[in-house]
Parts: structure tokens; sequence; C-alpha cells
């Protein structure tokens, strides 16, 4: 175990600001946050979730391990102690290194939100040697020390924000990683005194560096301390998660004058009853927004509270949804002078994310082991598993999702499509390589986003297939013999999706599509993006079952040298679409 003697270690910068409040650091101007020279600064970042906090949905070990402290049980119980430290530390240095924030920054993020498990930095209560006093431990703060420089070689802000809490901060287990055998946040005063003094060390370590952009003390709190929500839902006073955070700014105001403070609500993150009067002048409210409509009246509330107490505010958590939902959640609060940190960086197999991390199947066996307790792995086996997992956490490994990109950053300015890929005719274009943009623009599909929490519960998919790309499009692994690996699949009656081409002459191609169809009737055609018609409706037979491919014949069209925009319409659905082929 590495112990951190803080006065012992003379720890350098970039870019240091020895300043008070005001010169060179983010702070509250009324309800604006704004940088030293009293710019505006509106927060675009990402949230490094599953680095410090696993999550069990983002490993894909939910059903049977939610919080960190179980997934790591399986994978100890599995290879033993020490092989498991040796995973952890090889899969946090894969999980976050220079080269993902020049990544981050290159993309367009200009601020990086960390979420920090506390015992990486601090011992637990029940380990500590001496009951009441803190060990304080060096991983987490060097881990932080790396990230922060190379934020500040990218001129990013970096917002620490405490996922997991000494005990655990909420209901919700798998967020702060609460064990319930163990005394919470909430009902232990160590505990309380531990997460103060971790906040007076972090503000003591980083007091000068403008780099850091606030410090988020607490995310998403969801406790039920005298209401009859267990997450806190309908408390209307919040008196201990209200004392707790004057606490922790009163400590840090100790040694730390200089930088922004962020509170949280209850319910994660969203019930501010009873948290006014503010105690800070130097402070902003933090809220969460997931599965809701994107119109004023699901952030109306928070601006509410913006107004009324003179106070900036911050989505400090959002995503998990479509693109669709991504461009207009992003519109929405721009609109409205509002900054954000979307979620997360890295997850297994996942569409919804800037990045997905590559699953195998030796994984998938060690899920279905952990899940059914049959064909357990040999430790050996199980090792090597473990270990190309965090090899595939690697940014250089990893599958950069460019349409997630172009929803957040680009699709927010215009409705201009974009080339997916370069598609040279003659040749064939494949179903699920369509352009980058919005819907109605690139391409039109009647599921498009997960609404649930402003729909009554109900829970929808918006890519069916969840597979490649995060669109409405539905999309599903294709298994034809010439294949980029995926084929459009569940298509509607009106759906239709737009190919770009840019020929240096005028070309007659014959057109033909690759499908397959468990049924005849399936109705499309060819269209310009003016609506005109390139080719003759046609109607796809059966072609013996959905894994059955064939080829069929659409017709002969004529196109223009340059830029050439083709649209796919279906008038009727159900089948399976790999590619056009175009001679």
């Amino acid at each position: 175990m590495k112990i951190l003697l803080f006065k012992k270690i003379n720890v350098v910068f970039l870019l240091l600001s020895v300043t008070s409040f005001g010169q060179g650091f983010l702070h509250r101007d009324g309800q604006n946050i704004v940088d030293g020279n009293g710019k505006n600064v509106l927060l675009r970042g990402l949230g490094i979730g599953g680095l410090m906090v696993q999550e069990g949905y983002m490993l894909k070990t939910a059903d049977f391990a939610g919080p960190q402290y179980q997934i790591r049980q399986k994978i100890t119980d599995l290879i033993g102690e020490k092989n498991t430290e040796e995973f952890y530390q090889v899969y946090k240095k894969n999980g976050l290194t220079k080269r993902d924030v020049d990544s981050l920054a290159a993309w367009g993020f200009n601020s990086i939100r960390l979420p920090m498990h506390y015992n990486l930095y601090t011992l637990p209560i029940e380990k500590e040697p001496i009951a009441g006093q803190n060990t304080w431990l060096l991983e987490g703060f060097q881990m932080t020390d790396d990230l922060l420089n190379w934020c500040a070689a990218n001129k990013m802000y970096l917002i620490l924000d405490l996922h997991a809490a000494p005990g655990g901060q909420g209901m919700d287990a798998n967020i702060s990683d609460y064990d319930t055998s163990k005394p919470s946040l909430w009902e232990s005063t160590a505990n309380q005194d531990k997460m103060v003094a971790f906040w007076r060390k972090l503000a003591e370590r980083y007091k000068d560096n403008p780099w850091i952009g606030g410090y988020d003390i607490i995310n998403e709190p969801n406790w039920n301390f005298s209401g009859t929500n267990k997450n806190g839902c309908d408390e209307t006073k919040n008196e201990p998660l209200r004392a707790l955070q004057m606490r922790i700014t009163k400590a840090i105001r100790e040694v730390d004058t200089n930088h922004l403070i962020i509170i949280e609500g209850n319910c994660w993150g969203n019930n501010y009853k009873g948290m006014f009067p503010l105690w800070d002048e130097n402070i902003a409210l933090s809220f969460h927004k997931y599965w809701s409509y994107n119109d004023m009246a699901t952030i109306q509330e928070i601006v509410n509270y913006r107004k009324e107490y003179n106070v900036p505010i911050w989505l400090g958590e959002t995503g998990e949804n479509s693109n669709v939902w991504f461009k207009d959640v992003i519109s929405l609060i721009e609109s409205n002078n509002i900054g954000w940190a979307f979620w997360p960086m890295k997850k297994i197999e996942n569409i919804a994310g800037v990045t997905s991390v590559k699953g195998t199947e030796g994984y998938d066996r060690l899920l279905q082991y952990w899940k059914d307790g049959k064909n357990k792995p040999s430790v050996e086996e199980a090792q090597a598993i473990l270990m190309q997992i965090a090899e595939n956490f690697k940014m250089e490994n990893v599958i950069v999702k460019p349409d997630v990109i172009d929803a957040m950053f680009r699709q927010i300015q215009t409705t201009e499509t974009k080339i997916y890929k370069k598609h040279t005719l003659p040749g064939k274009v494949f179903a699920s390589e369509y352009d980058l943009g919005q819907i109605n623009h690139a391409y039109f599909d009647k599921d498009v986003a997960n609404y649930w929490v402003s729909n009554g519960g109900k829970r929808s998919e918006w890519n069916s297939g969840n597979q490649m790309r995060n669109d409405g499009v539905d999309i599903q692994k294709c298994d034809d013999v010439v294949t980029n690996g995926y084929a459009v699949s569940y298509i509607e009656e009106g759906e239709w999706m737009q190919y770009t081409f840019d020929l240096n002459t005028d070309k007659t191609l014959e057109v033909s599509i690759r499908f397959s169809a468990e049924k005849a009737g399936a109705k499309l055609y060819l269209a310009d993006d003016n609506g005109t018609k390139l080719s003759k409706v046609i109607s796809l037979p059966a072609s013996g079952g959905n894994s059955k491919w064939k080829t069929f014949s659409v017709d002969t069209i004529k196109l223009k040298k340059g830029i050439n925009k083709i649209r796919v319409h279906f008038e009727n659905g159900d089948f399976n679409f790999n590619y056009l082929e175009f001679k």
C-alpha cells in the first residue's frame, strides 16, 4: 500500500495561478459560470465513468453484480486476490491516458468530469489503523494529478466529482458502490467526517490550479431521510444533505477560496427542496437529466431556481440515449446557457457513447459462468480473458463512434448531411453506412429515442438491433457471405436512408439489392433528396428466411457528375437489408 505524505511532496502543475478567485478560475458571476476574464463559459464535458467506480451495466455484469465491490468479489473468487489486483491496475492504467484526453479535446469537449471513488484516496473507516484518523493513499491523487496535467495541456477544465462517497450516499447501490451490510454515509458520523476531510485534502492540493473547473461534492444522493420514497424523491427538507454539503463547503473554504463548488439535490441530484438559501458566494447547482422529453417543461424547475436564487446551473450528467435525443438535449440546454457533461466514455459493446469497448467470446463465456455457475474456467483462462478486456480499454483499441460525436457537436448547428463513408461507384454500398446527420435529413425512422421517464415508464429502443450506430435506424449483425458485419433490419413502412456520392462523370448504373425476408411483400424505391423518384417501386420476394440472402434487381438509374444524394424509401418493410450494388 502506497501512503501519501503530503508535506514531503511538491506537486508541480502546468499553468499554475496563485492569485485568488476571479483571476484564471471558473467562478460564479450572477447566474453565469465565467472564466477569469469574466467571459461566459459553456462547459461541454464528458464523465469518465467506469474508471474509478465500476458499475455492473458498463461491464455487462448487472444481472449478478451491480456495485463495484460485488464485481471485484466475483473476479477475486475466480482468479485470486493477487491476480485481481493485477487486473485492476492494468484496467485503470488503460482506462484513461493522455491519448484519451487528447482525443476528447480534438472531438470538441472542453471539460472532463472525473467520478472519484474515495477508496483510491483514503482507507475505508473499518480499515483505518486508528479509528477517526485518515490514512491517505497515493493512487487516487496520482491518477488525478496525471489527468489534470493532460487537461491543462489541452486547455480543458477538470471537474472533480465524488461519485462513491465513504459508506455510499444512496439506495441506488451501483452508483456509489454502496454495501448494504455496512453503515452508509448517512448512518455514520465517521463516514461523514472522512468525506469532509477528503474534500479539504483535495482543496489543499488543487487550490491554486485554474484548470480545476469545480468541486462536485456529492454525486446523485438518493436517500430517504423523512419521506416515503427510498431514493429521496419526495423529501421536502433534505436537512442532512444540506448540512453535510454546508460542512464540506466550510472545510474547502478554509484552504481554497478560488474554486467553484457544485452541489446536488436529493433524488439523483434533482430534488432541491429544503436546500435553500445557499451558503456560499461561489456555488453552482447541478442537475441530471435522463430519458425525458427535451422541452422546457423538463428543465423549468431548475431554470426557475437559477433565476430565483441568482445562481448558475449545470447539467452535470446526461446521456444513455439516442443521437436524436443527444442533439435535442444539447440544443435545449445550450439555448438556455447551460453547460453539460455526458456519461460515460467507455462501456463494453456500447452504441450510445463516443466509444465502445470490444467484448470477446471468452468474456461472454465468463459472464455466463458468473450468471449460472456452469462451465467454470480455469484460473489461467479467466485471467487471460480479463487481461484482454483490460487491453481493450485502451483508446487505440476502442471503437470510436463518429455518429455520436457528430450528433453532439455538428448536428446541433446544421441540418446538412455528411458522408459516413466514401462510396465508390460502381461498387457495393452497405446499408448501415448511410449519411451522418439529423433525422428527416440523413434518414427517417419511427422509433428514435427512449423517453420512459416522461412517457409513463414505457421503455423503448431506438436501434432495435443495438449494433454499430446510435440513430433510430435499426441495425443488427449480418451473417451474409459479403458483409461489413451489419444489416439494416426491423424496417417499417415510410422509413428511409440517404447515401451521398461524389461522381467525377455522369453514370448510368444497374442497381440491385441484397436482402433477406421470411415472406414476400416488402416494397422500396430510390429517390433523390428532393423526392424525385429515380427508380420504379419494386416488390421483394421471400428469400427463404432471415438468414437466407438473395440479390434482386431494382432498376437502372442515371446519376449526374458531382454530388448525388440517393434515398432508399421503404413503402413496406419487414425484411433485412445488407447492401445495394451498383454496376
